[in-house]
């Protein structure tokens, strides 16, 4: 059986050794670094490798990221060429990350950060009910993870519309598609969701610009990448007032540094990278499958294109 290297910096390895054992019971299995001989592996299984740590792996035949994300491989300015670069799409993760959006919504809908401050204050008020239909809300990024935001969502209520390279057909949500419907897309979304992959066109989209074609009191909601941000353009729409709060689940550096603005800013939320972990048991039978199908000579599941880089 092939040797698969597995690595990360927040998976436990022993839970994936565990659940590919009962898939594949005979597989070479070594984590980083106790790697041995660097010509026997053929699958990588990771998240986020030290540079380099690809140099002598001159049998590898695949690298699957272990999320959804492969920016962190796209890094590496030395991969593999041969190598086929893979992703797992999991419905576990699909379920969580749209979970974990929704209750952003919500929270912004339904006022919490005012009644957290009247809670903080020791005041009784009650705010005029908010209105569901009426609340406008825009995903950006209509993969796996944004579908199933955005279905999840609509089936509340609100009005929901979703931003993508190319048009999507999707129940209950308004395709924009493409630069030139970008305008349009953020002119009508009071809470904007970034759930995009990391790609060159990605980086630093939500920049000043973008955020000044949002209604004023709109709200930010970022579990896509941290470097689609540009973290001193969103202080500056938060304390101007254009943005009226933001929930953030990634950062450009993370762990967020102590002192960063956000830690304390009154208008935004820190979420540590949680809002979509990968899963090991349902992960490993897409990893299983695709171990199977590229030594079997057949086309793996989930390929990632190196050149759009997602």
């Amino acid at each position: 059986m092939p040797a698969v290297l597995f690595r990360t910096d927040n998976d436990n390895p022993d839970q994936w050794r565990e659940a590919l054992a009962k898939r594949i019971p005979d597989l070479d299995f070594r984590v980083w670094p106790d790697v041995g001989n660097k010509e026997d592996i053929e699958f990588a299984l990771v998240w986020k490798v030290p540079a380099g740590a690809y140099d002598g792996m001159t049998n590898l035949k695949a690298i699957c990221s272990l999320g959804q994300g492969v920016d962190h491989i796209f890094a590496e300015p030395n991969l593999p060429e041969g190598a086929q670069i893979l992703r797992i799409v999991d419905p576990w993760m699909a379920q969580a990350m749209a979970e974990w959006v929704l209750l952003q919504v919500l929270r912004f809908h339904r006022q919490g950060m005012e009644y957290e401050q009247f809670q903080r204050e020791g005041r009784w008020v009650k705010l005029p009910a908010p209105e569901t239909a009426t609340k406008r809300v825009g995903i950006l990024g209509m993969g796996a993870l944004g579908a199933q935001a955005a279905t999840t969502i609509a089936a509340l209520g609100f009005d929901v519309a979703g931003w993508s390279r190319t048009r999507k057909e999707i129940a209950g949500v308004t395709s924009f598609a493409g630069e030139a419907e970008f305008d349009a897309f953020l002119a009508r979304t009071d809470i904007l969701c970034c759930l995009l992959p990391l790609t060159p066109e990605t980086t630093d989209i939500i920049d000043a610009e973008t955020l000044a074609k949002l209604p004023k009191g709109a709200f930010v909601v970022n579990s896509g990448r941290g470097a689609q941000l540009v973290e001193e353009d969103l202080l500056a729409a938060l304390d101007s007032g254009h943005i009226a709060g933001a929930s953030l689940d990634v950062f450009r550096t993370e762990p967020l540094p102590e002192g960063h603005p956000f830690w304390t800013h009154p208008k935004v939320q820190v979420w540590p990278h949680v809002s979509a972990q990968t899963n090991a048991e349902s992960g490993a039978d897409q990893v299983a499958e695709n171990i199977r199908r590229i030594f079997a000579g057949e086309t793996p599941n989930n390929v990632v294109s190196r050149e759009r880089k997602y």
